[in-house]
């Protein structure tokens, strides 16, 4: 259990310390100015906005609704192509170990109150909620709805993402009284959306990561063939089911281990008292599970 309780401060320090470098630009909250240097032009693997007064570097799903909704939609060949190379190298282990907006929702999920269990089938169609959106709000509306002079809007960024109102949209409000003045009802309607996903993390275990997040879907497409996956020594389990009871994914990592919904946080790994759950690349077993077989 020491050894468990050791993992998770570890991920949590992993999740700050890369909030930390990807925010950088600690001056911004301050001054209220967005960093605009040579680094933006580079996308973090990690959903960040763009916007945040301390981002140093670009959303990737915001980069992907700029190159679409232009006059000249332009293939996002740079910003699918780094997201695809990631996706195939880890799968969902980003979610898991990097995503700062993933930490804030388990952090709030640690407030002591009853926690909800969404109802099984209920969750089952929710989780291809995420893929949906991916398809349509983030590709296809800016791509299609169009007005007379040929530009389009990021559907997903203006009306529904929750990470850019917390790391751009409020801080920018706090700093700078014009937006306040000038906020108005978009402003409140994602400032809604945002009080709802944190308001919902405290009593469900990463709701925007289960059913909304479309950087989430696009890693999930690649979790089957990453290079790191789980790998499961059926000799060594005695389906004692420690591993399902601890994923707070609902999944069941000694039957699916590379599930979709999997963000490879490594728990089960370290909750499994038979050492029959290993974190492997292809060919090699990970340095970290080495260390928890050792």
């Amino acid at each position: 259990m020491a050894d468990f309780r050791t993992h998770r401060r570890k991920r949590k320090a992993v999740q700050g310390l890369w909030a930390l470098l990807t925010n950088a630009h600690l001056s911004g909250f301050v001054t209220g100015r967005i960093y605009s240097g040579p680094l933006k032009r580079f996308c973090v693997p990690v959903m960040n906005c763009y916007a945040c007064p301390g981002a140093l570097g670009a959303c990737p799903i915001g980069a992907l609704q700029a190159m679409v909704t232009g006059r000249r939609p332009r293939f996002a060949f740079y910003v699918l192509g780094w997201l695809a190379l990631l996706g195939v190298l880890v799968g969902r282990f980003i979610c898991g170990w990097l995503c700062l907006f993933g930490l804030i929702q388990e952090l709030l999920y640690k407030i002591p109150t009853p926690k909800l269990t969404v109802p099984r089938a209920l969750d089952k169609r929710l989780r291809y909620l995420k893929y949906g959106i991916l398809l349509v709000v983030v590709i296809l509306l800016p791509t299609i709805l169009r007005d007379e002079f040929g530009l389009s809007v990021p559907y997903f960024c203006k009306w529904i993402c929750p990470v850019g109102m917390l790391e751009g949209g409020v801080p920018l409000a706090l700093l700078d009284r014009g937006i306040r003045e000038a906020a108005h009802a978009l402003y409140a309607w994602k400032l809604a959306i945002l009080i709802l996903v944190l308001l919902l993390s405290v009593f469900i275990h990463r709701p925007f990561c289960k059913y909304v997040c479309p950087l989430g879907a696009f890693y999930a497409l690649f979790q089957k063939i990453s290079v790191l996956h789980v790998e499961v020594d059926k000799d060594a389990c005695v389906e004692c089911g420690a591993c399902a009871r601890t994923c707070k994914m609902q999944v069941n990592p000694a039957k699916t281990p590379n599930s979709t919904e999997c963000i490879r946080c490594g728990e089960c790994i370290h909750v499994c008292p038979k050492n029959a759950l290993k974190f492997r690349f292809t060919g090699k077993e990970a340095s970290g599970a080495e260390r928890r077989t050792t």
